[in-house]
């Protein structure tokens, strides 16, 4: 399979300071799913930054079916990558079913307002996520949690080929952090690639795909989950001992630390 989206050894620094993250490149496939882990401060927001195109990175270069995205007009960009912030502005007065129709931005002239045809698809991601019972309600009035699933629904709006994360699950109860890891698996399953950050190793263990630890002097291992989720790995960046267990009855790894 070719490679969809390419990160040709991108370093990024503020001016006068030493870089923050060093000589990255990897690459991903369409459907393919790429999560990248490591501690706070490791870079990985500044990262993804450079690879949405809102960071313009200090030396490398990043491609998109081999035309540099710096190259690419904001407009041509949000048609094809889409990106789901930690936290999202607060609109005042718009409905949650209208801010998830303003994804369809890309698609419009200037001016034009969304069409019968442009709401059809936000009804039809909006029962793809489930989030019927909240999408006519105002969105400055629901919890941060029905946020996360309206702003995700509005990148699936778009209809990009590419969807970046940034630590979808922070700040979430553990019943929603649930339920956005099936939501991006199944988006991965339904064609779209997946970039996402996470500070939990066992997201990657959920999700499958490959994996890039990041670590605090910016640079990054890759690899598969089978290849880099190890327990050394692991202890090393997170400075603690953790464990890898295999569960029988959920029939899969999970990863923990020890006695406090």
């Amino acid at each position: 399979m070719g490679k969809l989206f390419e990160v040709d050894k991108i370093s990024y620094g503020y001016k006068n300071s030493l870089p923050i993250i060093k000589d990255i490149s990897f690459s991903i496939g369409k459907g393919e799913l790429f999560t990248i882990l490591g501690p706070n401060g490791a870079g990985k927001s500044t990262l993804l930054n450079c690879v949405a195109g809102l960071f313009q990175p200090t030396s490398g270069e990043i491609l998109f079916n081999g035309e540099a995205i710096a190259k690419m007009s904001p407009r041509a960009r949000a048609q094809k990558v889409a990106y789901v912030p930690q936290d999202s502005a607060n609109v005042y007065g718009y409905a949650v079913r209208d801010y998830i129709a303003m994804g369809r931005a890309p698609h419009l002239g200037m001016f034009f307002m969304p069409k019968e045809e442009d709401y059809k698809i936000v009804d039809e991601v909006i029962k793809l996520l489930e989030i019927n019972h909240f999408c006519n309600k105002s969105y400055s009035n629901i919890s941060g949690g029905q946020r996360q699933l309206a702003s995700i629904a509005r990148a699936i709006v778009q209809q990009p080929e590419l969807i970046i994360f940034d630590e979808p699950t922070s700040a979430l109860d553990y019943g929603n952090q649930l339920k956005i890891m099936r939501i991006v698996k199944k988006l991965s399953e339904n064609g779209y690639s997946i970039i996402m950050t996470t500070h939990n190793p066992d997201h990657p263990i959920l999700l499958g795909g490959y994996v890039g630890i990041l670590n605090t002097e910016g640079n990054m291992k890759i690899g598969s989950v089978k290849e880099i989720m190890k327990e050394d790995i692991l202890s090393e960046i997170y400075k603690t001992k953790l464990k890898l267990i295999y569960i029988k009855e959920i029939e899969r790894m999970v990863c923990v630390s020890g006695n406090l």
